[in-house]
């Protein structure tokens, strides 16, 4: 089942690729886009609202959900996420490289700051009308599919957003009975994220970040709640856990 547009979104990391192609693939079915990012003037066009939020400040969150309380979106979007850190720092081969500081690093970023988005946004949901809270996630996040190993700390912190996700749909269940909580995989986008590991991959395997949001909506779309609690890939299909 394919329901209509949502009239408010809310797209935390709007600066990035695919927040961003979001941001302009809501705007332009009409839905009224809040757009949160830490250089919120670079987001402003026709039907998007600049929202300033810094994912390591939790009072900026709430701030920003403050400001969306009157008019609170019904689809809420996490965009943020980081492969390569900040310093350089990319994905573990080997457990030999394992670092403390860059591991807590990446759950920082991966993990701990949508957890905070969701504490802050999730009660804003409407409570009698149908809504999401999806956040970019990774396939790599699955247990049961790791076949390769490595990547310990990406992989570990996308496993631990999966569980959040799963736990805050029960949660929220409880009270939002047309909510959908989900982790989304958006496949391999052009964008900075991915950019380092582009090389070796097979033809058509990377999308445009505009690509990636149309797809990523189309999921969106077809979400009922009792997809809730789970992880899908850009094309529809349910990852396992």
């Amino acid at each position: 089942m394919e329901h209509q547009p949502f009239e408010r979104a809310a797209i935390f990391g709007a600066s990035g690729g695919i927040g961003r192609a979001l941001c302009q693939a809501l705007a332009e079915r009409g839905t009224r886009v809040w757009a949160l990012s830490r250089s919120p003037k670079s987001e402003r066009a026709a039907g998007i609202d600049p929202l300033p939020f810094d994912l390591g400040d939790e009072n900026s969150i709430s701030l920003a959900a403050e400001t969306m309380r009157a008019s609170p979106p019904q689809l809420v979007m996490v965009c943020t996420g980081a492969l390569t850190l900040g310093d350089g720092t990319g994905p573990e081969r080997s457990y030999r490289q394992l670092d403390g500081a860059a591991m807590a690093e990446a759950f920082r970023i991966n993990t701990i700051g949508p957890a905070l988005i969701a504490k802050h946004m999730l009660a804003l949901l409407p409570r009698d009308e149908r809504s999401v809270f999806g956040a970019l996630s990774a396939r790599v996040g699955s247990i049961s599919d790791n076949r390769l190993g490595g990547w310990h700390s990406y992989r570990a912190s996308k496993a631990a957003l999966n569980m959040l996700v799963r736990n805050f749909a029960i949660e929220l269940g409880r009270t939002h009975k047309q909510a959908s909580v989900v982790a989304l995989h958006p496949g391999t986008v052009d964008t900075g994220l991915s950019e380092p590991f582009q090389a070796n991959l097979p033809e058509g395997q990377l999308t445009s970040p505009a690509q990636a949001a149309r797809h990523l909506l189309d999921v969106v779309d077809r979400l009922t709640p009792a997809h809730s609690g789970k992880a899908f890939d850009w094309q529809g299909e349910e990852i396992p856990s």
